[in-house]
């Protein structure tokens, strides 16, 4: 039994639509486990200052990872190291140690600085935050988090060099497992610190089961004193722009996280655990397909095989379409049944509920938008194009910030404004509804974003777009019947269901949505789209009967 498990986690998976779906289950895993995770933060806290403090404690560290654990990431590390692995694994291996040994000695010198000057930093970023002594000895205690994860990505990069995508998908689901640990079992012993100590437990979990395959591979890496500035310029120099693209992220949710702090208690919960709703559809379409992806594009730019880049392109952009359009659509006809049975128990109550479901709503607009650029801007750094992404975040990222400071102001002065957008989303009722204009103006600057993308991957690359405005119109009208459906079909159970209930609510939600999928499905087969065919075949190759790679093997 123990030989299957780790031959099953050693599996090598190479097909593109295999290595989704196999990253896809293991990302819901995960993905649950955050659910579950939030579950248990909602019920013990509800939407209120404490979690406010708590989810505010990340993003200074969140900063940091991205700053340094993205310059030297796995989507800019894979093609140098396939490039170097390709002349001699030994120079790969080097190539891997110059890097891992850099990262150590410039992270750990800026988390030093940030651990001194923290308390500064709290005062400027979160104003709006009344105990910031704990608010500050959180983010210090986080700032191993980075240092772990980081490490993490390096390991990550050989595991994703041989296409060993089942153990790459583990890492996260055990992170959030350390997470729920901290929150079962530490918390009642050490209090908030508690929560703090299970996130570095997670990312420890997720460093350490990765380890055991690079250890036993040829490239292995460690600490060395010949650091190879030479290689460590280049890969600078390729992912500083790719480092400082995904810090814009970060610091537009830090200034957003900065704003709902100034706002209604609870704003910065409701915010966040709306964000990290959708972020389950996200991972798992999004994430999964770009990750599944991005080996293989960086391959067949490397050997300039043209046509098969772009086919490759073409051929994941469908499926991200196909599935999130639909997907964007159920969760906003479902967004209060999925917003209650997820996070509704304990101090979450009906108000918070609904508060949430209405960000949620407003950020799941996005959906196809987000999935679409995690692919996009993975396909810019496989061909080694990191000053593009770049360029087009400091434009959306600007953007964002604006519009959401522009919505602000306008809530505070035009209240009539407020008051429709809380009306169209059935919340006029409760206070702090100030809040979805952070999260308008997000999912703006996402749209944005992915519409520059397209244009940019049209003229840098020559991709086609064409068959994709057929994809759409297929996805959208697939859409519109599974929303109808599973409109209709709220409305026909809520007579026959006590909704009062969790088992009412989560009945309600399960039919409506089995309803909306068997109209999704009605809608594609009527159009008779290409690629529900294309993932049928896939399904029916029976995923997880792929070759196995075992531990004696070398990478």
């Amino acid at each position: 039994m123990v030989r299957r498990v780790i031959g099953f986690v050693y599996k090598e998976v190479r097909g593109l639509h295999q290595a989704a779906y196999i990253l896809a289950a293991f990302t819901f895993g995960s993905q649950v486990l955050a659910l579950v995770r939030d579950r248990l933060l909602a019920a013990e806290f509800g939407a209120d200052s404490t979690l406010d403090i708590y989810y505010s404690a990340f993003r200074v560290p969140d900063l940091l990872f991205v700053l340094f654990a993205s310059t030297l990431s796995i989507y800019v590390l894979i093609p140098f190291v396939t490039a170097k692995q390709s002349r001699s694994t030994t120079e790969a291996k080097d190539f891997l140690s110059s890097v891992f040994t850099v990262f150590l000695l410039g992270y750990t010198t800026v988390a030093l600085i940030a651990f001194l000057f923290m308390p500064l930093l709290m005062e400027w970023f979160f104003p709006g935050i009344a105990d910031k002594a704990l608010l500050t000895t959180l983010t210090r205690i986080l700032l191993l988090q980075p240092l772990l994860l980081g490490v993490s990505n390096l390991l990550g990069v050989v595991t994703q060099v041989g296409h060993r995508f089942v153990l790459y998908a583990i890492s996260p689901l055990l992170y959030n497992l350390g997470i729920i640990i901290g929150i079962v079992l530490l918390y009642p012993i050490f209090g908030m610190y508690g929560l703090m100590y299970g996130v570095i437990f997670g990312a420890s979990l997720h460093m350490l089961i990765q380890w055991p395959l690079v250890y036993k591979s040829k490239l292995n890496f460690s600490l060395t004193k010949h650091i190879c500035f030479a290689d460590v310029r280049t890969v600078l120099k390729s992912s500083f722009p790719r480092a400082i693209a995904l810090s814009l992220n970060q610091i537009v949710l830090l200034v957003l996280i900065s704003m709902a702090g100034l706002m209604t208690a609870g704003s910065v919960s409701v915010f966040q655990f709306a964000f990290n709703l959708q972020s389950v559809p996200l991972a798992i379409v999004g994430m999964s397909y770009s990750v599944a992806a991005f080996p293989t594009l960086a391959y067949l730019f490397s050997n300039k095989d043209w046509d098969k880049f772009r086919i490759h392109i073409a051929t994941a952009l469908r499926h991200i379409i196909f599935w999130s359009v639909p997907i964007l659509v159920l969760c906003i006809v479902l967004r209060a049944q999925l917003v209650r049975v997820i996070l509704g128990s304990g101090r979450f109550d009906w108000s918070d509920t609904r508060l949430t479901a209405a960000v949620f709503a407003i950020f799941v607009v996005s959906l196809a938008a987000q999935a679409v650029n995690l692919l996009l801007v993975r396909v810019f750094y496989a061909g080694n194009n990191t000053a593009t992404p770049l360029k087009i975040g400091i434009i959306t990222s600007t953007f964002t910030v604006a519009a959401a400071y522009f919505g602000v102001w306008c809530a505070n002065h035009y209240p009539t404004l407020e008051g429709m957008i809380a009306t169209f989303l059935r919340v006029t009722d409760i206070s702090g509804t100030e809040v979805l204009f952070l999260a308008v103006a997000y999912t703006m600057g996402l749209i944005l974003q992915s519409l520059l993308l397209l244009v940019a991957l049209r003229i840098k690359f020559s991709v086609s777009l064409r068959t994709l405005f057929k994809d759409g119109w297929q996805a959208l009208y697939a859409a519109f019947l599974g929303g109808v459906s599973a409109y209709a079909a709220l409305q026909f159970f809520v007579s026959g269901l006590n909704t009062e209930t969790f088992l009412g609510i989560f009945l309600q939600g399960f039919l409506a949505g089995m309803f909306g999928l068997v109209g999704v499905v009605l809608g594609y087969l009527s159009v008779k789209s290409k690629t529900l065919k294309e993932v049928a075949d896939a399904l029916e190759k029976r995923l997880f009967k792929t070759d196995v790679v075992g531990e004696e093997h070398s990478i």
